[in-house]
């Protein structure tokens, strides 16, 4: 593997940036802006190799992208409690819509994207406890959609409509450490793509260094809604709980942050 100082890196972005519009590496696949990139620098996954310095990351997207980009996965707490697939999936669930094709009849879903901008047609939302040092997971009856009024019905005979009880949970500190290691230093780049006789083709044309990550920016973000949960559960497997970030927030996250 390459090894790279941060200002070699930053050269060879810049030459990757005058080059234009480069084939993609991995046609197909839908990480192919990211792949690419690793691959013209050398590295493996997204660990920048840059000794005698803290720990970075590089975190590439398209520019016209609208997905949002997956900071890390991290299930809530108490995790003895395995929360989502032994409480929210069998008490709050509903049948999955390939159940009784794709999965067996009796197949479950548990599949929400929330944050603390307002609650999900299912009446789930995330509350930032800065007194508890806790984000929290709520669960509000009053507020789910009338189309899920059936599904409302079994939640009460399944478990009553009341708050969640106990409330899942994130402290503030698990938050920091998990996110600070897994995202303390970045570089995020943005990459034009296009087709041509069906091929695709990258141009990487905006890098950013983002330095110190910020849990208040984490919090701020899921209170404005631009940092979600996502959860995505069946009966047969839990996809894992992920904490997402709508595209080109990521500067919101770091207290420091140069654009060049």
């Amino acid at each position: 593997m390459k090894m790279y100082t941060k200002e070699s890196l930053i050269a060879e972005l810049r030459r990757l940036r005058e080059q234009g519009w480069i084939p993609s590496a991995r046609p197909g696949n839908s990480g192919a802006v990211g792949n690419t990139l690793e691959d013209l620098l050398g590295i493996e996954e997204n660990n920048l190799p840059i000794p005698n310095a803290a720990e970075w990351e590089l975190k590439c997207q398209r520019a016209d992208s609208s997905s949002p980009v997956t900071l890390f996965h991290m299930e809530p707490s108490p995790r003895a409690m395995r929360f989502v697939p032994k409480v929210l999936l069998p008490k709050y669930g509903w049948p999955h819509k390939e159940a009784g094709r794709k999965y067996p009849a009796g197949e479950m879903s548990f599949r929400q994207t929330i944050s603390g901008a307002g609650r999900s047609d299912r009446g789930f939302g995330v509350v930032v406890d800065r007194r508890a040092r806790k984000v929290l997971i709520s669960f509000d009856a009053s507020v789910v959609d009338a189309r899920h009024r059936e599904w409302l019905a079994t939640v009460e005979e399944r478990t009553g409509l009341g708050e969640l009880d106990p409330q899942p949970y994130w402290g503030f500190d698990d938050l920091e450490h998990k996110a600070g290691t897994k995202l303390l230093n970045c570089f995020f780049v943005l990459a034009e793509a296009k087709r041509e006789n069906g091929q695709e083709f990258f141009r990487y044309s905006q890098f950013f260094i983002l330095r110190r990550f910020r849990l208040e920016g984490l919090l701020r973000g899921l209170e404005n809604g631009y940092v979600k949960v996502d959860f995505d559960a069946r009966t047969g497997h839990n996809h894992g709980t992920k904490f997402r970030l709508v595209r080109h927030r990521f500067p919101d996250l770091y207290a420091e942050v140069d654009e060049f």
